[in-house]
């Protein structure tokens, strides 16, 4: 999985549309969800079509120091073995910077019996995890994190509790889901409720309660914002992984900026994910609309942020408050990088991004000017940034390794599309 990979990498537009066939890599948001089932499933599961990266690897080992048994037959597939409960850990799980195995196992862990720490690198140690632990506790379960960040530990007994939680989900839809997906071991129904009607993302919870389904789960909205959850459990079961929607949306930018076409074998109506919906908004570049709502797609935002700088109108990002607490401040990092490209090209204004195109002018500007992209240790950016050096020369894009986080292969993708990458200190 891990790959040697220059410092950054220095791309020369095309100068040509980009044609040909590009399959995604598996859902990380699917895959994490599925392993994590898998784990908590007594039997054996096969999961297919499954995405190996930073992230999926992480929790494919912390699910190992709980005693489950997770093999790897091939480079799409993880067969999952489990006695249908988890062991406490001899160390603390250590998640990385990988926000959906962070809560989900939050959460999760709280039906061992027994101590276990949620820990995880000097970025997600920044990022809320309050409101889950908040909502644990009003289940009985003893919980904390000083911080209201990881490190998080959890003093199990084996028990997850029953009856009504309310979840802040204002920050993130992976609290819901991380609750959820534990329910099936309350001591009784468990019903989850909002806190209010804001949530991220609300696509997420829809994939989240497939799978659990799909894992023998019985789960229903009794009304808008409130799940109840039965005392189950979950059932081994064989599981196919769709392509990632955020991945694709990276593909979709490239047909839209060089006039090519790729064809991903798989329609953008079929995915099941939320950020799929970014396709009909870049296919309308260069007319892309005036206003764009991120709140229901905000992992593609960074996306169609930089395929909105060589639109013919300005663009302006609303409903993206949540991407201050992603990977790193997207909202910031974006605007930063696109300035950095050229002065003035986007602004913050609150919590919404202005993105203030000017296509001639950017394009030539750029023809003897060099910019280096912080990439922040965000894959997102960094896939994302390099989608402007299809369009203007100069582009440096830094620690491009920060991709393998969801897409290990992205670098060599964009070659077999006929991109030129030079290797750069």
């Amino acid at each position: 999985m891990p790959k040697t990979l220059p410092p950054a990498y220095t791309i020369i537009p095309p100068g040509r549309p980009l044609s040909g066939r590009v399959s995604p890599p598996g859902s990380k948001s699917i895959t994490n969800r599925a392993l994590l089932l898998a784990a908590l499933a007594k039997g054996t599961s096969w999961l297919t079509g499954a995405l190996k990266s930073k992230d999926t690897v992480l929790m494919a080992q912390a699910l190992r120091q709980m005693g489950v048994t997770v093999e790897e037959p091939d480079a799409t597939s993880f067969l999952v073995t489990s006695s249908g409960k988890l062991t406490a850990p001899d160390a603390p799980l250590f998640l990385g910077n990988a926000g959906t195995a962070t809560r989900f196992l939050t959460a999760a862990v709280a039906t061992i019996d027994g101590i276990v720490v949620v820990d995880g690198d000097e970025d997600m140690r920044l990022r809320p995890i309050k409101p889950l632990v908040d909502a644990l506790r009003s289940l009985g379960i003893d919980a904390e994190a000083p911080t209201g960040c990881p490190p998080v530990t959890i003093r199990g007994t084996g028990r997850f509790g029953k009856g009504r939680v309310e979840i802040d989900a204002s920050l993130s839809s992976q609290y819901v889901s991380a609750l959820l997906m534990a329910a099936p071991f309350g001591d009784g129904p468990i019903e989850v409720a909002l806190a209010g009607k804001d949530i991220g993302a609300r696509g997420y919870v829809d994939l989240t309660l497939a799978a659990m389904r799909a894992f023998g789960a019985k789960v229903e909205e009794t009304s808008p914002g409130t799940w109840l959850v039965e005392p189950t459990g979950y059932t081994a079961t064989d599981f196919h992984v769709e392509p990632d929607a955020s991945a694709a949306t990276y593909l979709w930018g490239i047909e839209a900026l060089t006039g090519g076409k790729i064809d991903l074998g798989v329609a953008a109506d079929a995915f099941t994910q939320p950020d799929a919906s970014a396709q009909a908004v870049i296919a309308q570049f260069p007319n892309m609309p005036a206003v764009i709502d991120g709140s229901q797609m905000q992992d593609a935002v960074p996306t169609m942020a930089v395929v909105a700088a060589f639109n013919n109108q300005p663009v302006r990002f609303v409903g993206i408050a949540n991407l201050r607490v992603k990977e790193t401040d997207r909202i910031r990092a974006v605007a930063n990088e696109l300035n950095r490209i050229r002065p003035g090209l986007a602004k913050e204004e609150g919590d919404d991004l202005l993105v203030a195109s000017d296509p001639a002018l950017l394009e030539a500007s750029q023809r003897n000017v060099t910019s280096r992209i912080e990439t922040y240790h965000d894959h997102r950016i960094a896939m994302s940034f390099a989608l402007a050096a299809l369009r203007v020369g100069g582009v440096t894009i830094l620690d491009p390794a920060c991709t393998g986080k969801t897409y290990p292969d992205y670098w060599e993708m964009l070659a077999s599309l006929g991109v030129e990458l030079v290797p750069t200190a």
